[in-house]
């Protein structure tokens, strides 16, 4: 069974010179799935493309970091000391009593 995919040569030069909507779907691949349609144009736009590869391979290196960073703070139950506390509070009312 072939899959037909319909894609007019105006939409081929849209995404090829469109870097805001490559950087979308850079974005919306790593954090979930992509239709098939959006990986063709996404595959056609980064092949031409040097910056949105760049882009695709410093959100992959930055998304991979801060879910470490976040899944390491829940390992470690971190709570902030009663000094620091006490102190954004007092910050807090001051700036809400201006």
């Amino acid at each position: 069974m072939a899959l037909k995919i319909n894609i007019t040569m105006n939409e081929l030069t849209k995404i090829a010179y469109n870097c805001k909507k490559a950087t979308f779907l850079i974005e919306k691949k790593l954090i979930g799935k992509i239709t098939l349609r959006e990986k063709m144009e996404l595959k056609m736009h980064l092949a031409g493309c040097t910056i949105c590869k760049t882009f695709e391979r410093q959100s992959a290196v930055i998304n991979r970091m801060v879910k470490e960073l976040f899944s390491n703070v829940q390992k470690e139950n971190l709570k902030l000391d009663e000094q620091f506390k006490e102190n954004l509070q007092h910050r807090l009312e001051e700036e809400l009593n201006k």
